[in-house]
């Protein structure tokens, strides 16, 4: 396991990544003044962004039907637990995009070669308890 995002898990068999980013920030407001440089205050904690980059060759390498089980995962507008191979738990994050480039398509159009970006949003770690609560 490389990586899952609630049930769904990241593996050759499903959808392998080959690269992940991670961008985070944090919120500093500033307040000009005159004469000086601006004031700043830090005001917490920004974005915390991972997109995942990967491919899915339906031959050798992962499903299609991952991909369609992930997009449907971003229909359903939930959070999920994001936890890597080694168990460190990231947190709740949405899937907040889904990009799929398809080549080498057979006769039948069906793609021998897709490679995927996906990016998950890290959101507030409560949207998890109360997903349990309502179910």
């Amino acid at each position: 396991m490389m990586m899952s995002l609630d049930q769904f898990v990241f593996s050759l068999a499903t959808a392998p990544y080959k690269e992940l980013q991670r961008q985070r920030n944090w919120k500093h407001r500033t307040s000009s003044r005159v004469g000086t440089r601006d004031a700043s205050q830090y005001t917490g904690a920004g974005d915390d962004v991972i997109t995942l980059n990967g491919m899915v060759a339906p031959e050798s390498i992962g499903s299609i039907a991952s991909l369609d089980q992930l997009a449907k995962m971003g229909d359903v507008g939930d959070a999920y637990v994001l936890v890597d191979g080694i168990g460190t738990v990231y947190g709740a994050f949405i899937i907040e995009s889904l990009n799929t480039t398809s080549t080498y398509h057979t006769k039948e159009g069906i793609p021998r070669k897709i490679e995927f970006n996906l990016t998950l949003k890290h959101v507030d770690d409560s949207r998890i308890a109360a997903k349990k609560d309502a179910g």
